[in-house]
């Protein structure tokens, strides 16, 4: 198991988000994270060390430190505002 550290700026938009089956859906993912921290797509150019798992129609992004065995939780946004 991975330990997992939540970015400030995930923490202000989780705690905005409204819809309690959008909360859940994204800590279920999480909980995948943890698992299994290499689950999401790996990004590249100027995302590159960044993964990012698909919650419809959402995405969370996260980076996983494989040395260090930690997980980052960085973002959750909308796939049109990337």
């Amino acid at each position: 198991m991975v330990t997992v550290i939540i970015d400030e700026q995930f923490k202000r938009l989780f705690t905005k988000i409204k819809d309690p089956l959008t909360k859940e859906r994204i800590i279920k993912q999480i909980e995948k994270i943890k698992s299994d921290p290499e689950i999401g797509k790996p990004m590249r150019n100027v995302r590159k060390g960044t993964r990012e798992l698909y919650i419809a129609p959402h995405r969370l992004s996260y980076e996983y430190n494989k040395e260090q065995n930690i997980v980052y939780i960085l973002d959750f946004y909308h796939k049109d505002e990337q």
